[in-house]
């Protein structure tokens, strides 16, 4: 089980990130909460950019804007981050399962707080499956790759 996981959000998604925040510490994860520290405007690019700076502490992180695609664009810029947008138990498994997946993303105003928690354990528990998929993991993250 990874024990470190960083938690960041927009303004759209803080009083989800504060539901998923307590919901990891009753299950023993050590939380780093990034921000916002309230539900006023903050630009999630920025908030993005905090959490892909803190990965090297934290294994994980978990991403919450309103829809959950701007938050995880502005992730996927970064060469280290490898951020799954997710919908569902069986997105965020196989975010895991075949791409190794460092990142949660979700939207606050898409998703119910049932299905925002089911997708938070998916992903936390489920581990990667290695084999034919860290050949295309490494095509993913290999800088001197042809396109």
């Amino acid at each position: 089980m990874m024990t470190v996981v960083a938690v960041v959000s927009d303004h759209a998604g803080f009083a989800l990130k504060t539901t998923v925040k307590d919901w990891l510490q009753s299950h023993g994860y050590d939380v780093r909460d990034l921000g916002p520290d309230s539900a006023d405007s903050v630009d999630y690019p920025l908030m993005g950019d905090r959490l892909a700076h803190a990965m090297p502490d934290a294994p994980v992180g978990i991403a919450i804007c309103g829809s959950g695609i701007g938050i995880s664009i502005a992730l996927n810029r970064h060469t280290h981050i490898r951020a799954a947008l997710c919908h569902d138990r069986l997105s965020a498994q196989l975010s895991r399962q075949h791409n190794d997946a460092n990142v949660l993303c979700l939207g606050a105003r898409l998703l119910g707080e049932a299905t925002i928690l089911d997708c938070v354990d998916a992903f936390l528990t489920t581990e990667f499956e290695g084999g034919r998929h860290q050949r295309r993991v490494d095509q993913l993250t290999n800088p001197e790759r042809k396109l």
